[in-house]
């Protein structure tokens, strides 16, 4: 459930970048909509990482070196 919940939030964040970039070249700067599916993918990227912080705080994940 745990690894679901993490790519679930990693496809968000790779879909709102190419619609940003989609949006870049399909309306040239004339709307907003490539600021706003930008700004979404920061705000999952800083939401991802607090889940995570959150996680392993409270023990729910546990993290591990490379090569552990």
């Amino acid at each position: 459930m745990k690894t679901l919940l993490i790519v679930a939030f990693l496809i968000l964040i790779v879909w709102n970048l190419g619609a940003g970039l989609y949006y870049m070249l399909v309306d040239k700067g004339q709307s907003k909509r490539t600021v706003n599916a930008l700004t979404r993918r920061i705000a999952l990227s800083i939401a991802l990482i607090v889940i995570v912080v959150v996680a392993i705080k409270f023990g729910w994940i546990q993290p591990h070196g490379v090569g552990a």
